[in-house]
């Protein structure tokens, strides 16, 4: 079964990333972070692990690339799953939260500066990963399993 592998938020756009081990997802801004008045619509975003050691790869065809997956600045990190634009609109429960995907996450020029290709290796298949909102509050704790709904 997917788990939750990783929590991370930022308190400023551009701001140091913190992780966390457990955390409250809430309907009103997701996990509270930079953006205090988010988009309820988009407020959490998902990474899949595979997708995105699938970009690092595809990106550095000169030697292994090892990119942390909280510079990709994702809420959180799932393994096992991988997003496209068939699930819009699916729900996954992850501890007592449930999540509802409602659209793609583009990846941004940022990820041009950790390494060439990157950006361009993040757009096919959603491996940028997936916008969510939350649908019911609740605790989540990485080792959480992952379900859909």
């Amino acid at each position: 079964m997917p788990k939750l592998l990783g929590i991370a938020s930022h308190q400023q756009s551009r701001g140091a990333i913190a992780q966390h081990s457990i955390a409250s997802l809430n309907i009103e801004n997701g996990l509270g972070d930079f953006r205090g008045r988010k988009n309820p619509m988009t407020s959490v975003t998902l990474l899949s692990l595979k997708s995105w050691r699938t970009a690092c790869s595809e990106a550095s065809d000169l030697f292994p690339l090892e990119i942390s997956w909280i510079e990709r600045r994702a809420n959180l990190l799932v393994d096992d799953i991988e997003f496209s634009e068939q699930v819009i609109g699916r729900q996954l429960r992850i501890g007592q939260a449930v999540l509802q995907i409602t659209c793609e996450t583009d990846p941004c020029a940022r990820m041009e500066n950790l390494a060439k290709g990157l950006k361009a290796a993040l757009i096919p298949n959603w491996r940028g990963g997936a916008r969510c909102e939350v649908i019911r509050s609740g605790k989540i704790e990485v080792g959480d399993s992952v379900e859909w709904l």
